[in-house]
């Protein structure tokens, strides 16, 4: 635990049991319907890695994906995996908070809200997004006993078996070929960061820096997450204003953090859209149905959910999350087509070759700095 004088920031221990005690259930399946389901998705992760390398040409130098197990997960694991994340990656930003805690004038409110506040509320956002996840590369993943990770340097592959079957069933597609769609997705993600040795260090750098621009105090942290968690709930007054509908990123921003950002964001949406380009870029040759597949999975984004769950996928920034898959998948679409995969393969050269945020919106600006620059 982080803690002073005895009291914790963040009860990780309590966000874990109370994010697990409120997830929903996943779907009804026998004993023997899982076993299989686990053990098609292991072939699918492992099919995978050819089918990606085939079609982008990045092969890892040295970087063997052995290096950044697959694991086949519940909700109940993607949780666990995602708090130790959570807490290795803001260790600084806790670290910094604390050193302000001791001299705030809101230090007595905070050791009345303590950290078991705060790790029921984290528990409460994790529960919402734990049954949302279809899988997730994590890049910066520490190993556990029970959760596994590269040992030098790489991180781990998840997929989140209930929700992919769950998913599956409301979209009424093949299994075996949504499965398959799914692993490419993220496999994409795994081989981007095998094959490219400098991308995991670039974007810790990245986040780090952020994170050390953070011009806020613990008593705002506990506010934003209390927020949402009220959202969760529905505790918040009807009619109650939220700040102009920004996310917790937006709410919290300093210039300089708004500029680091705004680098993260190209990123991301490059990152998110490679993938999803990759996964439907395979296409008929091993997923038949993919088209059908893409077509109601969109319909499916498209449509939303209810007023609640649109209100937290706005507060926690899940909406931009929606645009980086849409804008980086043109951008990479659009730089394909122009110079084709050796030519857009360009971008993982260096931390300078990587699109700025308005090249995302703009790739023939890329084209343009990158290829006539070398040529």
């Amino acid at each position: 635990m982080t803690s002073i004088g005895g009291a914790e920031m963040v009860d990780w221990n309590l966000a874990v049991a109370t994010a697990t005690r409120l997830v929903r259930p996943g779907p009804e399946v026998s004993r023997d319907e899982a076993r299989a389901v686990v053990a098609e998705l292991r072939q699918h992760a492992k099919a995978s890695e050819e089918h990606v390398r085939g079609f982008t040409r990045m092969v890892p130098d040295g970087h063997e994906p052995d290096d950044t197990p697959v694991l086949v997960v519940d909700r109940a694991g993607w949780i666990r995996a995602n708090v130790a994340g959570f807490r290795e990656l803001l260790k600084p930003l806790l670290e910094k908070m604390q050193e302000r805690r001791s001299s705030t004038p809101g230090n007595a409110v905070l050791g009345a809200v303590g950290g078991k506040v705060t790790g029921v509320e984290l528990g409460m956002l994790l529960s919402f997004l734990a049954s949302r996840v279809l899988g997730q590369y994590e890049t910066f993943a520490p190993a556990t006993r029970e959760l596994p990770a590269g040992e030098n340097g790489g991180g781990r592959l998840l997929l989140v078996a209930p929700n992919i079957v769950h998913v599956e069933r409301e979209l009424d597609v093949a299994p075996h070929d949504f499965r398959l769609w799914v692993s490419l997705h993220e496999e994409t993600h795994r081989t981007q960061f095998t094959a490219v040795p400098w991308l995991r260090d670039h974007l810790q750098g990245e986040i780090q820096s952020f994170l050390a621009a953070t011009d806020m105090d613990a008593t705002t942290v506990l506010e934003r997450l209390r927020e949402a968690a009220q959202a969760l709930t529905g505790a918040r007054p009807e009619g109650e204003a939220d700040e102009g509908g920004r996310s917790l990123v937006e709410l919290v921003q300093t210039p300089e953090q708004r500029e680091i950002l705004g680098r993260l964001t190209a990123v991301m949406s490059l990152l998110e859209g490679h993938a999803d380009y990759v996964m439907d870029g395979v296409g008929p040759q091993v997923v038949p149905s993919v088209a059908e597949i893409r077509e109601k999975f969109q319909q499916r984004r498209a449509k939303g959910a209810s007023r609640l769950d649109q209100a937290l996928r706005k507060l926690l920034g899940l909406d931009a999350k929606l645009r980086q898959y849409r804008d980086g998948e043109r951008f990479v679409r659009a730089v394909v087509d122009e110079v084709g995969m050796a030519g857009f393969n360009r971008v993982w050269t260096s931390p300078n070759t990587l699109p700025t945020k308005a090249e995302i919106a703009k790739p023939a600006d890329w084209v343009a700095r990158v290829h006539r620059r070398t040529e």
